[in-house]
């Protein structure tokens, strides 16, 4: 069992509470995201139910999310991160990640990856770099049921 934690910057929480995700939020955000992109709502519901999520509020309105996958000894992966469109550039990723990279039981991890088409400058900030040595990695992708 992971740590809960709760954090508040003015009017903004960030909470890893799970009683506090708004899935319809959550899938209506996804249908704008490119990574996103015919996931169907069942693979999210249980993909969040078996991460530690990191959840953006304003007051009870959820903004944002990240993600994480994790043996919470070696190896993190963080996805389906978001900032709602209309709260973007107001340092609330940032913040998230910062929340992220501090929680309790992420701390002293060997290795943390992510994968990201647009927000490498955000990253890198928090030491991400790109694959030292990407020939070693190998992966499968496969289509949802209705793709």
């Amino acid at each position: 069992m992971t740590q809960m934690i709760e954090t508040r910057r003015d009017s903004f929480t960030i909470s890893t509470d799970p009683a506090r995700l708004d899935i319809d939020a959550i899938c209506d955000f996804f249908t704008r995201a490119y990574w996103t992109k015919g996931r169907p709502r069942e693979r999210t519901e249980r993909a969040l139910a078996n991460s530690l999520v990191f959840g953006v509020y304003e007051g009870t309105r959820q903004i944002g999310i990240a993600r994480v996958i994790s043996d919470y000894s070696i190896f993190a992966y963080i996805c389906d991160v978001f900032i709602h469109e209309d709260y973007r550039a107001h340092g609330l990723g940032k913040w998230l990640i910062e929340t992220v990279m501090s929680h309790p039981d992420l701390l002293g991890l060997r290795r943390w990856t992510l994968v990201t088409r647009d927000a490498h400058g955000l990253y890198k900030q928090y030491g991400f770099n790109p694959l030292s040595n990407p020939d070693s990695w190998m992966e499968i992708i496969r289509p949802f049921p209705d793709e």
